[in-house]
């Protein structure tokens, strides 16, 4: 995968060899897609499908992504494409923005609209003991009077959301200082400071995975509890799986720097997976004041 350029030189614009990464990774998907649907209708081959479409599709990344390093690495990136990078960057992170702005307005509107409009008078006589209230915790007091939803507690921001709300802004910080330090060819700096942002990382996820254990043993709080559990694991499982996703590219961007990737010039690939850890951070704030203390 490389562009005709003279030996040494960077071209105006890259542009790659014909590759079968994309067909690899649309094959990969494809089997995951299938297996996925046949497993959760009943078919037992489905599981078997997903697990080779994940393979073929993580191995074709991984496959990429070296082959874009090398490039990189090579110095075949131009300022041009420098620049389609951090576009390209900026256009993700806004569609993410737009994810989880469907799933903050779809607790807006549960709240503000359609638990109000339920509770009035024109639906009193299709729940006559329906109570309007949020959040939907108990038989009777909930959008549940037929018994349909069971009884569940709703989860209080003291003190694992609080606990990760502290990491996640430490992280921030400590992300910020490995970036100064990089933009200063401190590298052992830079690299301490990334490992110990990880490690925040990791511990954010495994506080999440903790809190969802108790929610589903001990709170009876599930994905099935109604408007409630249904926003409240859509925003709070999908921020933690972003949360894993920016932990597994801060972990490769610190073993890039480990082999000697990256200079206080030229370090986009630091800089992306920094902006999105910042983006998750931001995220995260939003839904532990509207999620936890609304």
């Amino acid at each position: 995968m490389s562009a005709a350029a003279p030996t040494g030189a960077t071209p105006y614009y890259f542009i790659p060899a014909p590759s079968r990464h994309p067909a690899m990774a649309a094959l990969g998907l494809f089997f995951v897609v299938l297996g996925a649907g046949q497993w959760v209708n009943g078919h037992g081959w489905g599981k078997w499908s997903l697990l080779l479409g994940t393979l073929i599709w993580l191995s074709t990344l991984f496959v990429w992504f070296r082959d874009a390093i090398a490039e990189s690495e090579s110095g075949m990136y131009s300022e041009r494409v420098d620049v389609s990078f951090r576009w390209s960057m900026s256009w993700f992170i806004f569609s993410e923005v737009m994810f989880f702005a469907g799933f903050f307005g779809a607790l807006y509107w549960a709240r503000a609209h359609a638990l109000p409009m339920l509770g009035n008078l024109d639906h009193q006589l299709l729940w006559p003991d329906f109570k309007a209230v949020w959040p939907t915790g108990g038989v009777g007091l909930t959008a549940s009077p037929a018994d349909t939803v069971e009884p569940f507690t709703t989860m209080g921001p003291w003190p694992i959301p609080t606990i990760n709300t502290a990491i996640l802004l430490t992280s921030g910080l400590t992300l910020t200082i490995a970036h100064h330090a990089l933009l200063a060819g401190n590298r052992a700096k830079t690299i301490g400071w990334m490992w110990i942002t990880v490690v925040l990382g990791i511990t954010f996820v495994g506080f999440q995975a903790y809190e969802y254990i108790h929610a589903y043993h001990e709170l009876n709080l599930k994905l099935s509890s109604g408007i409630y559990g249904s926003t409240f694991f859509m925003l709070t499982g999908f921020h933690g799986f972003h949360v894993f996703l920016g932990m597994l590219m801060l972990t490769f961007i610190t073993l890039r720097l480990h082999s000697g990737h990256f200079s206080p010039e030229r370090h986009f690939g630091f800089e992306g997976a920094a902006w999105y850890w910042h983006f998750v951070d931001v995220v995260w704030l939003g839904l532990y004041f509207l999620v936890y203390w609304l």
